[in-house]
């Protein structure tokens, strides 16, 4: 069985550990593991190595492979593709794209089944989850598109809901069932969501698929004929140069709430996506007073309450029903049960020329070579952290505006300097405690030769140090 993971999200929910250049996939909330790596294990229990690939833009590109990395090993890891989109245009082009690849790329049969997969959802357990998937897997043979209901345990207006035929099932076996979809649901209102619990035919939409190549091409051509032309006249790399006449539509307005071939198969246990602060509080283990506390916390006389700290400590006195974030930049409280207005929070800073930046990116921002942090800005100057990951490279880059003086903390670096006038060419090493000026307009790289993360301060002076003022010459990941 092949597995797509759709994990191009750019969604800012959990704001403000999630950024729109870090959103809440790579978060590791409570565990050693984030959601993405989390997730690629989960399928690993139903699918093979070199039957998984991930769709995702080029800003998340070496998040995708560093992460993937991490939990594979390097040679594994890069067995699996990376499709990227080149436009943002919702699920049902990102997944058609990835058929085409499918079907192009790895020449696989029209009769072969696959899952579609979210990257960003808490699912437990995994034994019982693999055996609802598998279970599909015999439907979807069958020319059925079955998409995965989650039974509901409370009254939740967040999700869109699954309006299942019971008088119509199509299989079942040890005490899993499937029935046709009567009908989709969008996010109800409170007492909607209530009727729909009471009714107990109503199902949360979790956004995970499953269907054969055959019948999603089949449902592709009947209900958007526009993404079916694409992908059926052009090769792989001919749709990438016309994803712009993609239409921005979900899978489920492009086919699921259409076709007469969707199944749903609920499923009963724990799942999460994950969608503000307040389900993080949900499903996190909670002590004696009902806290969730990650980080440095402590708590006085609080209890029902979301506390995460980061570097500093975090303490609380007399509080109730709370939820207290804390990053490098930006402190977050609110009420337990206000999560969805975060949401509406980010517009604001958004459309606010000094706060945006905010939304974009933390103080640590990642790079294919590694990533930096910055520690403080002043007038004139900057000072920031780099790791460099073993064997990776800066580009070679110069400045216009900005000196950089560079200190090693660990490991050693390689730097290339090249005189702006006689283009003399030198290449010296700096090991810890050991630093170097690199003036204006000097062309530089640095580079980590060695086997751990090399670790430099730099210290940035100018009249301007905005990171536009790059002109880069050589760069190995191709970046402009």
């Amino acid at each position: 069985m092949y597995t797509l993971v759709l994990a191009g999200g750019s969604g800012t929910r959990l704001f403000p550990m999630s950024r729109e250049l870090y959103p809440k996939q790579f978060l590791n909330l409570g565990c050693e593991k984030n959601f993405f790596q989390q997730t690629v294990e989960r399928i690993l229990n139903f699918s093979s190595i070199d039957e998984i690939l991930i769709s995702t833009n080029d800003k998340y590109k070496f998040l995708i492979k560093n992460n993937l990395m991490k939990i594979l090993g390097k040679a594994e890891s890069e067995k699996i593709p990376i499709i990227l989109e080149p436009l943002k245009k919702n699920t049902a082009p990102a997944i058609a794209v990835a058929i085409k690849y499918l079907m192009e790329k790895m020449e696989v049969s029209l009769d072969e089944v696959v899952f579609i997969s979210p990257s960003d959802h808490i699912i437990s357990p995994v034994s019982k989850f693999k055996d609802y998937v598998k279970f599909a897997e015999k439907i979807a043979k069958d020319g059925y598109i079955i998409t995965f209901g989650i039974n509901p345990s409370k009254v939740e207006t967040g999700y869109g809901y699954i309006e299942a035929d019971l008088d119509r099932e199509i299989l079942s076996s040890n005490s899993i069932s499937a029935y046709k979809v009567e009908k989709f649901h969008e996010k109800p209102d409170l007492e909607t969501a209530q009727k729909y619990i009471m009714s107990g035919n109503y199902y949360w939409n979790s956004g995970m698929f499953l269907f054969s190549i055959k019948s999603f091409l089949e449902e592709l051509e009947k209900h958007s004929s526009d993404i079916y032309r694409l992908i059926s006249s052009y090769s792989y790399e001919d749709i990438l140069k016309h994803y712009d006449e993609m239409p921005d539509i979900s899978i489920d307005y492009a086919i699921m709430e259409k076709t007469d071939k969707a199944v749903v198969l609920p499923m009963y246990l724990s799942w999460s996506d994950i969608g503000s602060w307040d389900s993080v509080y949900e499903v996190l283990d909670k002590d004696e007073n009902k806290n969730v506390k990650l980080g440095n916390v402590i708590s006085l006389d609080t209890k029902d309450s979301l506390i995460i700290g980061s570097k500093r400590l975090v303490s609380t006195i007399g509080l109730d029903n709370v939820i207290v974030v804390e990053t490098d930049d930006i402190l977050l409280i609110a009420h337990r049960g206000e999560g969805q207005k975060v949401k509406s929070l980010v517009k604001i800073l958004k459309s606010n020329k000094d706060t945006k930046e905010l939304v974009e990116h933390h103080t640590t921002v990642y790079r294919p070579w590694g990533s930096y942090t910055e520690l403080e800005k002043g007038n004139r100057y900057k000072i920031k952290r780099l790791t460099v990951y073993p064997n990776e490279a800066l580009s070679l880059q110069l400045h216009h505006h900005r000196s950089e003086h560079w200190i090693v903390v660990k490991g050693t670096a390689k730097v290339i300097l090249e005189d702006p006038i006689s283009e003399k060419r030198e290449e010296i090493y700096i090991h810890e405690n050991e630093s170097i000026y690199v003036p204006k307009s000097t062309k530089h790289r640095l580079v980590n030769p060695g086997k751990i993360n090399l670790e430099v301060i730099e210290v940035q002076v100018g009249e301007y140090i905005e990171e536009d003022d790059i002109v880069r010459f050589d760069d190995k990941y191709n970046r402009q």
